[in-house]
Parts: structure tokens; sequence; C-alpha cells
């Protein structure tokens, strides 16, 4: 189970729509978002990637565990999954929101949206989080060592903020976030790092920070490279590669820095090993 993402430009008013909850964006925002996904070439490979990713942990399972992908805010949804599965013949689902971390905002929705559209007659059991997971953090270490961080680089671990609200009321992302971030740090030998937020809703709400951007400047007084490393999401879309790749690159070049990332887990044969284990353990 993931977020979504519109299968074109002309999709975006919908999708918005849909992500904002039934409130029409504006055309001022849909303008905006429709220049990013024109920045990464049009479209995200969310969709594709998640895909591709369920069809390695299909492999792995064998034919008799029948893996499907649903989106919360696009198609296919979760409940057209679901549906699909229980077509199978499926009378027990697992489902598996793929964000490390939980949140009251983000997997808990997911998992609201399937408890809602279950077949009849089928259960439903949902991990909640995996951010721990020894095969997650040797994913993420993989990415690190193969990025060769340099002595004279600080590494910045970021995952998607959230309103400060929800971690005021109790939600543990932000810590579960932050072992995530030590987990990978101490696999891969890394004595100084920096933990950073990105990707904040446009509310005027306060969110969780630092802000990616804000941390660049904070650094800048005194590092001159960056390494960042996105441990809040598990696969290349719009957060990795515009608002990374184009945004924050834009900000470190105005800082006269420089900036790279760790490359996505997408189907790292890991990151598959551990949706495996997930998925073993519960069945």
């Amino acid at each position: 189970m993931a977020h979504g993402t519109p299968s074109s430009l002309d999709d975006m008013p919908q999708y918005l729509t849909l992500v904002r909850g039934g409130r029409p964006p504006s055309d001022e925002l849909v303008h905006e978002m429709r220049e990013n996904y024109a920045a990464i070439g049009g479209r995200s490979p969310l969709t594709d990637i998640t895909n591709a990713q369920a069809a390695a942990l299909a492999e792995k399972l064998g034919a008799d565990v029948p893996v499907a992908v649903g989106m919360r805010n696009w198609k296919p949804f979760i409940k057209d999954a679901l549906g699909e599965l229980g077509a199978r013949g499926a009378t027990r689902i697992i489902g598996v929101p793929m964000a490390p971390q939980f949140s009251t905002l983000s997997v808990q929705k997911y998992i609201d949206a399937a408890t809602v559209a279950l077949p009849a007659g089928v259960s439903f059991e949902a991990i909640e989080s995996f951010h721990d997971h020894p095969l997650l953090l040797d994913a993420f270490a993989e990415r690190v060592f193969s990025a060769q961080p340099r002595p004279d680089e600080l590494v910045i671990f970021t995952a998607h903020s959230l309103p400060a609200r929800a971690i005021a009321a109790g939600d543990p992302y932000a810590d579960e976030v932050a072992e995530t971030a030590r987990g990978v740090a101490d696999r891969v030998g890394l004595k100084k790092y920096e933990r950073a937020y990105q990707s904040a809703g446009r509310t005027p709400e306060p969110w969780i920070g630092p802000s990616l951007e804000q941390m660049l400047d904070d650094k800048s007084a005194t590092m001159r490279k960056f390494l960042i490393v996105p441990i809040g999401f598990v696969c290349d879309h719009t957060e990795i590669l515009f608002d990374i790749d184009v945004q924050a690159a834009r900000t470190a070049r105005e800082l006269a820095t420089t900036l790279r990332r760790t490359e996505s887990l997408n189907t790292s044969p890991t990151f598959i090993a551990m949706l495996e284990d997930l998925v073993r353990a519960r069945l």
C-alpha cells in the first residue's frame, strides 16, 4: 500500500482533490504541482516501482501467496487491490504500507482505507512499522556504502515532515525516524550525522523540523558538502526526484555547497528480502 501518484499531468486536479480529502485545489496549486512533475519528466515513477517491488516479492513468496498493489490516493486504489485478492480466493490479507515509520497521518490512513473496503468474509492484518527491521537497516546501509561518504561530507538522514500537532499528541513517527537513522549510522560506522525533515505540506500550522533547506543553511557555515540519505522513503517519487534532486540541490547551489544523495531502495534485493520476512512471519 502506498500514497499514489497521478497517471498524467491532466489528472492533477482530481489527484490533489483526493489528497486534500475532497477539497478542490486552487488553480495556483495545480499549476505548481504540474511544474514540479514536469521537472522530473511529467510523471512520478511511484506506481511503476511499487508494482516492481510487488512483483519481486511475489516471486519470493511463490504462486500460493498472491500479491496486489493498492494506492490511497490514486489508481489502483486500495479497495481495488482488496477486491482483486478477494476474487482470487484470499480469505486473509496482510497489508504492507510502503513507509518504514508508523504515523497516524500516513500509515494509519492506509490501514483505515483497507479496513473500510475489506470484502465480506476476509480478515485483514497490517504491518504497522518496520523502521528498525535489521534487513531494512542493512538495505539503507548498503546504499550509504555504495555512495562512499567522504571525510569532508556531512550525512543528513531525511524523512517526510509531519504537522507538529501529531507529534505533540503522541505520534511515534519522529522517534522511529531517529531509531532508523541511528541503526543505519551504526551499521555504516558514522560517528557524526544529522536528521532533517522534508516535503512539508502547504498548511499554516507548524510542521516538524528542521527542514532540509534550513539544515543546509545552518550547516553551510562549516560544511561545504552534503550527502542526503532519505530513510523515510523506499522508492523514487516526487519527494526524492523533485524535493531533493531539484529543490534541495538548488538550495545547496545558492549556498555555494554541493549536495548528492544515496540511491533509493526501489527493488534492492535486501529490501525485498525484508518484505518477504515481514510477510512470512505472519503466514
